[in-house]
């Protein structure tokens, strides 16, 4: 009988939803999910935390349904970062080994690694990630897996990309204030990737767009790797501050029309649809024509697609994008919004359900692409960012727990308990190396050494 995989719980502080997901790692390599929890995200803007209590509040809220629904005591989880503060760059690094004779180690890499996120960035900005692109070992330039290769000088250039340190400790404060430990700081559309994208599509170019509530995000991949991430500072909230003020309507009827009756194609709704709104106090109800509603969304959603755009054109990547375009997050689920993606951009679109890993499930909703983000947070607990950190990822399966059984009948605590002790407690493979590289957990947040 095959060892059972620990379980690991992803955490999604969205602009709209608080969401917890609890899943575990079946037999045949997919996720089963084990439980989830949402909540109305009322102290989150653009991405980023402004109201601590608020925030709490609402994941309280997800982290007791999903509690309840897995059937265990979360302790750890994956969260994810977003917001317009997100920015990233590319920047050289490199190494000279002291054996001339000796094969390039992973401790190599992780040194290299370690180095990149040591780099000076602009002052408001921490790093997150440091993804590696091509490796050049002495004069052999573009290699991708450089371990047990000879050489001396060990040179990449790393994606790196950063974030506000404010933003990073209100998100910690939040997560700490609920009794819980962030395991890994995730960039969400990063997360979502993992959730929403076949390794052929990585490997032959693809852009993630993430239309979220406060934000799309954007990130691409070639030769299986990270090439670009983008932050735009639109997304679904800013379609209903439109639909509002362009119908006269209240937040929660705009909100209504969009999801009930939206869609980026004026020209494929008839004229005399029309819905009918309750008005306020002593007021007679509103008509609103679809169509106009059409015009509206399609006006707001062409200026985040030409943005889109031009961030796939910034990357330099634009006409290596053979996979093209996946539509994930909440703001995907808009009628036609493949078919204007490809209108506008050129590009095959297809929308992004996080349905690619999954094995059972509790609930049908988790594979609608406005729980992608969430998803891929919980795969991030047993697949890497990258595939050639492989390696790290095989000791972590080992050292880490986020979670142990609620005491009951059939799965008593005394059960748990001793692989929960050695598996918090021993910090020797990816989780040690993470926290040194990084200094993001809760332990490490205020210890400016580590940077």
């Amino acid at each position: 009988m095959q060892k059972q995989s620990r379980i690991v719980a992803g955490l999604d502080i969205g602009t709209t939803k608080i969401c917890v997901i609890v899943g575990q790692m079946n037999e045949f390599g997919n996720l089963d999910i084990l439980g989830m929890g949402t909540a109305v995200s009322e102290g989150v803007k653009d991405g980023v935390v402004i109201n601590i209590a608020k925030t709490e509040q609402a994941i309280l809220q997800a982290l007791e349904s999903a509690q309840k629904a897995a059937n265990v005591d979360i302790k750890r989880v994956n969260v994810g970062i977003a917001g317009k503060h997100v920015k990233s760059f590319v920047k050289n690094g490199s190494i000279t080994r002291s054996s001339h004779d000796g094969e390039i180690s992973q401790e190599d890499i992780e040194r290299l690694t370690n180095d990149m996120y040591r780099t000076v960035t602009e002052p408001g900005n921490e790093i997150i990630h440091v993804l590696p692109q091509y490796y050049n070992v002495d004069s052999e330039a573009h290699v991708k897996e450089p371990v047990g290769m000879a050489g001396v000088r060990l040179e990449a250039n790393f994606h790196i990309i950063t974030a506000s340190p404010n933003s990073i400790r209100n998100i910690k404060k939040c997560v700490e204030r609920c009794g819980l430990v962030i395991d890994n700081l995730i960039l969400e559309p990063m997360a979502s990737s993992l959730a929403v994208l076949t390794n052929d599509e990585k490997e032959a170019g693809v852009a993630v767009v993430d239309i979220g509530g406060g934000t799309t995000d954007i990130a691409i991949f070639l030769d299986g790797m990270v090439r670009h991430t983008a932050v735009i500072p639109f997304g679904g909230d800013i379609i209903t501050q439109d639909i509002k003020y362009g119908c006269s309507v209240m937040q929660q009827q705009a909100e209504k029309l969009k999801t009930g009756f939206g869609s980026c194609m004026p020209s494929k709704i008839p004229d005399n649809e029309l819905v009918s709104i309750p008005g306020l106090r002593d007021r007679a109800s509103k008509e609103i024509s679809i169509k106009n509603l059409a015009y509206i969304i399609d006006a707001r959603m062409e200026e985040i697609i030409e943005l889109v755009n031009m961030e796939i054109v910034k990357s330099g990547y634009k006409g290596k994008l053979a996979g093209g375009i996946v539509l994930t997050g909440g703001g995907a689920q808009l009628r036609n919004l493949k078919e204007l993606f490809e209108y506008k951009t050129g590009f095959d679109t297809r929308l992004g359900h996080p349905n690619e890993y999954l094995g059972k499930i509790q609930e049908d909703r988790v594979k609608s692409t406005m729980y992608a983000t969430g998803v891929g947070l919980v795969l991030a607990g047993y697949k890497p960012l990258d595939d050639r950190d492989a390696y790290y990822f095989s000791e972590k399966e080992s050292v880490t727990s986020v979670a142990k059984a609620i005491p009951t009948p059939e799965a008593p605590v005394a059960e748990a308990a001793p692989n929960v002790e050695k598996e918090t407690t021993d910090e020797s493979g990816f989780i040690g190396f993470w926290k040194k590289a990084k200094g993001l957990l809760v332990d490490d947040f205020d210890d400016k050494s580590k940077y």
